[in-house]
């Protein structure tokens, strides 16, 4: 499980005198992990699965314990990156009848388990910090009664705590959900679908949000030998049969199927807003053009911005340049909005950021937060329902609040590279999907002070 490092309640950035220039390859990706412990624990009743280049860390400690919880023999590796899953022989889909399950404030842990132990049979509890507690998860439950699964939030929020009762889905039937709160909702059942042993159409109402993530699901399941059949991402289909089938060409030597988790490309993003923001030169390794994962077009906004991008198979470089303010839609990478956040605040013009309100459902209201903890520093901030357009201003160093959120805390550090006095407060919440995200900043600034 994560090794937690000690971090200080308050953490002070320290400054680099020159351009950052280095190179680094960060843990394996939140997104494709979570993914993988479901799949690999759904197709593990075939034949024990490995995954390779796991990320450790609370998120994945959360889903790997729930999955310890529902009957998998989940055996731990961290030292290797590896976590090997086996379903007891003979036993169901889902293999124990009943269990309580903490997610914590973890989106991915609740969205996709409880889809998955919808197809089980028996009654499921999960919940999970206050902050979970806030967090809508109804979109998924009227999906889940649809096929024929009795799917409440107990409280009647239409937020966690959930209870699950089911006796598997109907064998055959057509779904409404929508898309425009969380593109884990229909993840969460897409996942789930190829070992229901029902066929499903599932018709997503309003534009879902986060694409990119939807369809990593689509390719991963491909990997992993289930089959979706889609015309376009708003209508797609789900054919059962296919629990048995495990596609995966690497194996170790023992035979057991393989399947190898990418770098994290939204952890990426904070190297190559380092190297945008001190007008260096950083290369993340292990991530490139083919990359399962939406957030590489991170780069993108970089270069609309006046960085110059290096994109190789294995490999993107990013090289700072004179930075300039953008417009974007930032809906299909919205994980990535407070990393544009920090390098907005050094370009020459204000950057205006839009079609992201779903982010205010997330580990925190992250526009509203942005805004405050921006303004703090003394940047213009004008927030609008869905996004922000962020004036640059002059800087002076100040106690920044991190919301019990690793994706603000990282963003936050960027702008501690070039700002002095930037100190964040509870650092220690990276942990949530990148434990050592500190000793890697401090690691690749250390030639540059």
């Amino acid at each position: 499980m994560p090794r937690i490092p000690n971090l200080p309640s308050l953490l002070q950035i320290e400054p680099i005198r020159r351009p950052l220039v280095g190179t680094i390859q960060p843990p394996g990706s939140k997104s494709i992990t979570n993914r993988a412990l479901i799949l690999g624990a759904l197709s593990s009743h075939a034949r024990p699965v490995k995954l390779s280049g796991v990320l450790f860390s609370e998120d994945t400690d959360l889903m790997i314990s729930a999955l310890q919880k529902l009957g998998f023999q989940v055996e731990v590796r961290s030292d290797y990156e590896e976590v090997e899953i086996r379903a007891p022989s003979s036993a169901p889909v889902i293999p124990v009848p009943q269990a309580d399950l903490f997610c914590g404030n973890s989106g991915t842990t609740m969205r996709f388990l409880t889809a998955a132990v919808s197809i089980g049979r028996g009654v499921y509890r999960l919940d999970g910090v206050p902050r979970m507690r806030e967090r809508p998860i109804e979109d998924l439950l009227s999906a889940l009664r649809q096929l024929g699964v009795e799917a409440v939030s107990e409280l009647g929020t239409g937020c966690p705590p959930v209870r699950i009762r089911t006796q598997g889905w109907r064998r055959s039937a057509s779904v409404r959900i929508r898309g425009d709160v969380s593109s884990q909702f229909i993840s969460g059942l897409l996942l789930a679908a190829p070992w229901s042993q029902a066929h499903i159409s599932l018709h997503i109402v309003e534009q879902p949000v986060s694409k990119p993530y939807i369809l990593m699901t689509l390719r991963m399941l491909e990997q992993f030998g289930a089959h979706v059949a889609f015309e376009e991402i708003n209508s797609l289909s789900s054919h059962p049969g296919h629990s048995q089938a495990m596609i995966i060409p690497e194996q170790n030597p023992r035979g057991i199927p393989t399947y190898t988790i990418e770098p994290d490309a939204t952890a990426a993003t904070y190297w190559w807003a380092a190297g945008a923001i001190t007008g260096g030169t950083v290369t993340v390794t292990g991530i490139g053009t083919d990359s399962l994962q939406g957030d590489v077009a991170f780069v993108d906004i970089l270069q609309q911005m006046g960085c110059r991008v290096e994109r190789g198979s294995n490999q993107i470089t990013v090289h700072g340049g004179e930075l300039h303010g953008v417009e974007v839609d930032m809906n299909a990478i919205s994980d990535t909005v407070m990393t544009l956040a920090a390098v907005a605040c050094f370009a020459d013009g204000p950057t205006r950021i839009r079609n992201v309100a779903h982010i205010r459902y997330k580990e925190t209201d992250r526009i509203s937060a942005l805004a405050c903890e921006l303004r703090r520093l003394g940047v213009q901030v004008r927030e609008f329902d869905d996004g922000l357009e962020i004036q640059p201003r002059p800087m002076q160093g100040t106690v920044l609040e991190t919301y019990n959120d690793h994706r603000m805390a990282m963003s936050l550090a960027l702008i501690g590279l070039r700002i002095p006095g930037v100190v964040l407060r509870e650092p220690i919440c990276v942990a949530k999907t990148y434990p050592h995200f500190f000793q890697d900043l401090k690691r690749l600034c250390e030639t540059c002070r």
